[in-house]
């Protein structure tokens, strides 16, 4: 049952989802939801309870909780290796031109609706004109709405839900009008790890790929080693060249900042990397955390892989809104930096 406390909250994102956007500010702005944080954290794959992060939870606010204006869309895509809902976000200025598509996977204890109002992702789509999706995890296949992206039937090409998300992928391809150069995957924690599982194994269709607080690619390959991998990064499969940026706080207590390195290490290892160009660290701080930046260029000086550390972040998308779970209004903001990094680079015409 949904508490007192938190049922004004929910309600706000529900007239979100339904675009009543302008009501849904109205009910937060007149002071009526003062939700406490989430009882629990995504510290577990199988749907545990655990301590809660202090960066988790809803939260009370005045900020809108999704960009205005736009139209969101709810989908279902049906596969041979399943069915997933999914919420697509159309800004205003889409028209017959193609745009670009990012693919967002939310993480454990999350929704499509919560992962947009904490990452704000919406609103840059309406800056920036292109299209946004949110697949949704089912209860059914895992209790806690966390990606399997630590189960070897969830890591190959066509079948599981890879073969899910690239085909809610394609969907919106065939029904709207996207370039097909500009389609990236994003994702946070378990959705961090589905994201690049989908880098890995679809590399012809994303043209980047952003991971937030998340572990490589086949760092694990079962429920006891995915606890493993989130404390030492595993050892994961580098398979990919599909560019990177990786996004992690060095104080994370639920997945370690080694998995961090443990993903570039992999990008690294794959190759495309120049040998001439070493990288460039440069440091920083914006709204109240500072950070370290790491760029890697391959021979034409590209960058093919982007570390960012928040000194001092927790376990949570930064420069997000409490108004969506794990999200921490400090810090640079995430979602800007893989926006910019994913606009920098396009796949091969097909």
């Amino acid at each position: 049952m949904t508490s007192n406390r938190n049922a004004p909250m929910i309600e706000a994102l529900r007239l979100t989802r339904t675009g009543r956007v302008a009501d849904a500010t109205a009910l937060l702005q007149r002071g009526l939801a003062c939700a406490s944080p989430a009882t629990s954290a995504e510290s577990t794959v199988a749907g545990k309870l655990a301590p809660r992060d202090r960066s988790s939870g809803f939260r009370a606010t005045t900020e809108p909780p999704a960009a205005a204006g736009g139209e969101i869309r709810r989908g279902t895509h049906t596969e041979s290796a399943g069915t997933r809902s999914y919420d697509l976000y159309v800004p205003t200025g889409y028209g017959d031109d193609p745009v670009a598509l990012v693919v967002m996977l939310h993480g454990g204890k999350q929704d499509a609706t919560d992962f947009a109002a904490g990452t704000r992702m919406n609103d840059l789509a309406e800056r920036h004109t292109f299209l946004v999706a949110y697949p949704e995890q089912s209860t059914a296949a895992n209790e806690g709405r966390y990606w399997n992206w630590f189960s070897p039937a969830d890591q190959r090409t066509g079948t599981g839900e890879p073969a899910i998300i690239a085909g809610i992928t394609r969907q919106v391809m065939r029904d709207l009008t996207v370039d097909s150069t500009r389609v990236y995957v994003a994702g946070l924690s378990a959705g961090g790890a589905m994201a690049a599982v989908m880098a890995a194994t679809y590399p012809d269709l994303y043209a980047a790929v952003g991971v937030h607080s998340g572990i490589a690619y086949r760092a694990a390959r079962d429920v006891g080693s995915a606890f493993t991998a989130m404390r030492t990064g595993g050892s994961p499969t580098a398979t990919t060249r599909v560019p990177l940026i990786v996004i992690h706080g060095d104080r994370d207590t639920i997945v370690a900042p080694v998995n961090a390195h443990k993903l570039i290490g992999a990008r690294l290892a794959a190759g495309d990397i120049s040998g001439q160009n070493q990288p460039t660290t440069t440091t920083g701080s914006t709204r109240g955390r500072g950070y370290s930046r790491t760029v890697y260029n391959n021979a034409d000086g590209m960058a093919v892989a982007e570390s960012w550390i928040i000194h001092g972040g927790g376990h949570a998308w930064y420069g997000g809104s409490r108004l969506g779970s794990y999200a921490d209004p400090r810090g640079p903001d995430s979602s800007a930096e893989m926006i910019r990094f994913f606009l920098e680079h396009r796949s091969p015409p097909r």
